[in-house]
């Protein structure tokens, strides 16, 4: 019998369908192996799947999302989904089908259904009862600037950790001389060596 999973966030539902994988002795509430996922939208035709369009559909919304931060016009294509803003407040969606002669399902959701799927998507990701394979997102639909972006963080980071963490390793050894040192002693001998 197949497992259900269900996450939600106030217009949408996701809903992921699978068994356990019981040659890595999982719990028979787990989901490794994925059959099918369901995406509900509210007042939208519903989007279902197999596993291997999955992966692509959560990276394209992640992609289009920070594109969408980054960007006043973003745009995402693949061979499944492409994501265009029509406006600041309006994002076009084309899913389109693996299989012959059928026609792409157009959707237009607003900012607040495209947070609420971003959020089902994240959801699924932090359940531990959900083991998805985890896609490398194609860098070649993020434009340069993003990229370089990303690099440049990772850059700055780079250059700031390690003396960050000299410091912090010279006022630990610091701090544990003070610790042994003990000024009484010193006073004492002093006394010895300079009696009055």
């Amino acid at each position: 019998m197949q497992n259900k999973l269900s996450f939600h966030q106030s217009s949408t539902s996701l809903e992921i369908i699978g068994l356990p994988d019981y040659s890595n002795n999982e719990n028979k509430d787990q989901i490794s192996i994925i059959s099918q996922w369901k995406l509900t939208i509210v007042d939208k035709p519903l989007i279902e799947g197999k596993i291997e369009h999955l992966g692509p559909i959560m990276d394209a919304f992640y992609i289009y999302s920070n594109l969408l931060i980054k960007n006043e016009n973003p745009i995402y294509e693949s061979k499944l989904i492409d994501i265009k803003a029509d406006n600041l407040h309006i994002h076009n969606i084309v899913l389109k089908s693996s299989k012959p002669n059928v026609k792409p399902l157009v959707l237009k959701i607003g900012n607040s259904l495209l947070a609420d799927t971003i959020n089902c998507f994240d959801q699924l990701n932090e359940s531990p009862k959900v083991r998805i394979k985890k896609t490398d997102i194609p860098t070649n639909n993020i434009p340069k600037k993003l990229r370089f972006g990303l690099n440049k963080k990772v850059n700055f980071f780079n250059f700031f950790i390690p003396p960050f963490i000299a410091i912090c390793s010279l006022i630990l050894l610091s701090a544990s001389f003070i610790y042994f040192y003990s000024p009484f002693e010193n006073i004492e001998k002093k006394e010895l060596i300079n009696p009055e």
